[in-house]
């Protein structure tokens, strides 16, 4: 299995709905093949309080995660982070 966890820094012009918006949008990506389980979420930790979102997805192989970055329906959703302002982003993938 492969787990990408994904840290998003937006705009301050970014609301609180918006980044709501982003999470929603996230977690509609878990009917896509190969996902086993996915997570988002405001982040909570006070040190790293510059990156406001949490995306994690665990995938059932490499194959699945290959499918998923460039399905249409997750390029949507990226497409729209970048709409209401990410700034930067830091992403890793781990096998577990």
């Amino acid at each position: 299995m492969i787990n990408r966890t994904v840290l998003i820094k937006f705009a301050e012009t970014t609301t609180k709905e918006q980044l709501h918006e982003v999470i929603t949008r996230f977690k509609a990506l878990h009917t896509l093949p190969g996902i086993i389980e996915i997570h988002a979420g405001l982040n909570l930790q006070e040190k790293s309080k510059d990156y406001q979102v949490v995306l994690s997805v665990r995938f059932e192989n490499e194959e699945a995660l290959q499918h998923y970055i460039s399905n249409p329906d997750h390029q949507a959703v990226a497409s729209f982070i970048k709409e209401v302002g990410r700034i930067d982003s830091i992403g890793v993938d781990i096998e577990i």
